[in-house]
């Protein structure tokens, strides 16, 4: 029962910031109408959001069990919570960029938690990998419903109008409901410390990982995954937008589909981890992606879409196009587990640190060429440039499977 809260936590906690945390490409489209900003310039709130996830999880990675993995779960949500009741009254886009900066903290502090807390809820390698599949499922629920949530606030008939932004009271309202729920919950954080060492040690077994070819692998995997999939995920709706010509609240909506394409994908990773090898299910995704990049995305192309388009009526390629999201979504909680699985567990913090610093930096960088090629070429080409690091995946992938983690290595 004591697991069973402590789980429920950490899916409600997963489950806050998968909606902050990727409400990113949403405010992208919403503040180019609001506020005139071009599609390079709206790009850089995913470097905002990023790069303090980056800084925070490298700074805070190998003494934040010390610090306590459940207050630095409280910090996150009362920073958001905070932060969410100001931005009804945003009028300008720096309180955009002081947002994410804000969101991206927060998450850091919240994903070296959640990820160091599972290996003190789960016994068995196989449960690890199971439950990252479903947390990590879980987290794509919450891009989904945040998705929806907001698509409900947008007047597709006055683009320049700002009532969105009072889905924020709704999301703050939810972030400190996570805060009460969180602070009377229990956590043993025992085995997550090493009180073998001070600071100075905790640093160095942090260094130590870097030592290991398997690891210095998986961040390769981690960085080129992140960097496709917050491609997709940031870049979806405008590519609805302005590529489909479907109503704004639509091409949100479209967001949502692809959330619900990942949560699903995620949910079977986390059967299928139980069945089969990693490397067989991340082989299989990678190949099924990109397959499916090369034969829907033609599919695109001089596409004529009335305005008064719903999802009841709307072309094939409308629903295609989300739905590749499906192949892609089980790479990363296998990949994860995996490696939280081969080291003990009062590595766990330090290695969750590296995982966010990678996958931060992939994500900004491949929202960033995103949208650069987007706007000088075509959103067409911008997607097509995901095969590059698809095949860079794979490979590494082989790689980091053959590898073991010994003292010898």
């Amino acid at each position: 029962m004591k697991n069973l809260n402590i789980k429920a936590v950490l899916f409600l906690n997963y489950f806050v910031f998968a909606i902050l945390l990727n409400s990113v490409g949403t405010v992208i489209l919403q503040v180019q109408q609001n506020f005139g900003i071009s599609k390079s310039g709206a790009s850089v709130l995913e470097g905002f959001k990023d790069l303090p996830i980056a800084i925070c999880s490298f700074i805070l990675a190998s003494f934040l069990p010390k610090i306590g993995i459940k207050n630095s779960m409280l910090t996150a949500l009362f920073l958001v919570s905070c932060m969410c009741f100001v931005m009804p009254f945003a009028n300008d886009f720096w309180f955009f960029k002081l947002l994410f900066t804000i969101v991206g903290v927060s998450f850091a502090l919240i994903k070296i938690s959640v990820f160091t807390s599972i290996g003190l809820v789960t016994n068995t390698d196989k449960e690890h990998s199971s439950f990252m599949g479903y947390l990590e499922g879980f987290f794509m629920i919450g891009v989904l419903m945040g998705n929806v949530l907001f698509s409900l606030f947008i007047d597709d008939h006055n683009p320049r109008s700002t009532h969105w932004l009072n889905v924020y009271w709704v999301l703050g309202g939810i972030s400190a409901l996570s805060f009460l729920f969180l602070f009377f919950t229990k956590l043993d954080e025992h085995e997550a410390k090493s009180e073998k060492t001070d600071l100075l040690g905790d640093l160095k077994n942090s260094a130590s990982l870097f030592s290991y070819k398997k690891v210095l692998f998986f961040l390769l995997c981690a960085f080129l995954f992140v960097l496709v999939e917050q491609s997709f995920q940031t870049w979806t709706p405008t590519f609805y937008k302005e590529i489909l010509k479907v109503p704004t609240s639509m091409s949100v909506q479209a967001g949502a589909v692809l959330a619900g394409a990942f949560a699903l994908g995620r949910f079977l990773s986390g059967f299928f981890s139980k069945k089969f090898s990693w490397i067989y299910v991340v082989s299989f995704c990678v190949v099924g992606f990109a397959v499916s990049i090369v034969l829907v995305l033609p599919l695109t192309h001089n596409i004529h879409i009335d305005i008064n388009t719903t999802w009841l009526n709307a072309p094939l390629v409308v629903y295609l196009f989300p739905l590749m999201g499906g192949l892609l979504a089980p790479i990363y909680p296998s990949i994860n587990s995996v490696i939280l699985a081969s080291i003990p567990k009062y590595l766990h913090s330090a290695m969750s640190g590296l995982i966010v610093v990678f996958s931060a930096i992939g994500g900004t960088i491949g929202s960033i060429i995103t949208g650069f090629v987007f706007q000088e070429f075509s959103g067409q080409q911008a997607f097509y440039l995901s095969l590059i690091p698809l095949s860079l995946l794979i490979i590494s992938a082989m790689f980091m499977n053959k590898l073991k983690i010994n003292p010898k290595q």
